[in-house]
């Protein structure tokens, strides 16, 4: 093999992306299919600590961001359920808290490897209004640069940060380029909350007018890094008449099925959301208002949680009709999207 490549799974490759963006410390509690990330973690040399709950291992998260320690977590399902609370606290503090989820089906603890049935509960969870930065990989590669983004743009935007992935994609062995060579430079973490003063970080609000004014602060802050982070793909959605949105695994999918309608001589393109906080609104509405587009095709892993998003984020002159593919909690195959998608196309 390649010295240049690697042959390893997606929860070392997490690992590794978190140890190359300098992460001290894990948080964290087993629950499948997120805990071979603390295990390789542990295994990696890391500093760690099993709290005795999701709960615990959330607030620690952001005990230690406050401290300056470069920390972070990993969960699923239940466990991501639970942590909604730090996760709010995390949102209206403005604290890097870093959060690894590997999406499991629900509803309750349901299966334990694989959905797309997260989507709503890591980007709009707890009880605030969505600060917060979701990115979802496709392949290996991007499970390691979007881990380092993550990292990233929680300490330089002090918005919470999550991965959101799944069983399949921390699972799978895979070979990826060297990408240990890749210099990426990393946003230092500092101590939030100074030794030598008395801080009063107000988390709960005793006045109306005062969360009005510090959620409206967070909207306006959160508007202005969105120019800089919404990002998404698009693959052969030029010339498209039938565009397929689609995120994360089931994303790769797509593409493979677009390349075999076009072999078919359909014109069906991909667009990708890679951050679904936040959304890339300005290329959705592009490629979603050509002349062109006769149907938009969502595909998922759920019962129309990325459907949601993507209505709630296109602008409402566009009237291109919709079609869904939904399979809640079940992997998606070429041949069940190329199947759908030559009824619009």
């Amino acid at each position: 093999m390649n010295s240049k490549k690697q042959f390893i799974t997606g929860a070392e490759l997490a690992v590794k992306a978190a140890r190359d963006a300098g992460a001290e410390m894990m948080y964290g509690y087993p629950i499948t299919p997120a805990t071979e990330i603390f295990v390789h973690w542990m295994k990696s040399g890391g500093k760690s600590l099993q709290t005795e709950d999701e709960i615990a291992a959330g607030f620690a998260v952001c005990g230690g961001v406050l401290a300056g320690q470069k920390c972070f977590t990993a969960s699923s399902g239940p466990g991501n359920i639970l942590m909604q609370d730090s996760l709010s606290m995390a949102e209206g503090m403005r604290l890097p808290f870093v959060m690894i989820v590997a999406q499991r089906g629900g509803p309750s603890s349901g299966t334990v490897i694989y959905s797309q049935q997260e989507v709503i509960l890591s980007c709009f969870g707890g009880n605030g209004e969505g600060h917060r930065l979701v990115y979802s990989p496709s392949n290996l590669e991007e499970l390691y640069f979007l881990t380092r983004q993550a990292f990233n743009d929680a300490w330089k935007y002090r918005f919470p940060a999550i991965v959101l992935t799944d069983g399949y994609m921390l699972k799978v062995k895979g070979v990826v380029s060297e990408i240990g060579d890749i210099k990426i430079e990393n946003i230092k973490a500092e101590a939030l909350v100074k030794e030598d003063k008395v801080v009063n970080w107000q988390n709960i609000f005793t006045a109306e007018e005062e969360l009005y004014e510090n959620v409206m602060n967070d909207r306006r802050a959160f508007h202005e890094i969105a120019k800089k982070v919404a990002d998404s793909e698009t693959y052969l959605a030029d010339d498209a008449d039938l565009l397929i949105i689609a995120h994360g695994i089931v994303a790769a999918s797509v593409k493979l099925a677009v390349d075999e309608l076009r072999q078919k001589g359909k014109k069906a393109g991909l667009f990708r959301p890679i951050t679904l906080r936040p959304f890339d609104r300005t290329n959705l509405d592009k490629f979603c208002g050509r002349s062109n587009i006769k149907k938009i095709l969502v595909v998922e892993s759920s019962l129309g949680q990325l459907a949601r998003v993507v209505r709630d984020q296109l602008a409402p002159e566009i009237s291109a009709g919709f079609a869904y593919l939904q399979n809640p909690g079940l992997g998606i195959e070429v041949e069940d999207i190329v199947k759908e998608a030559e009824k619009y196309c």
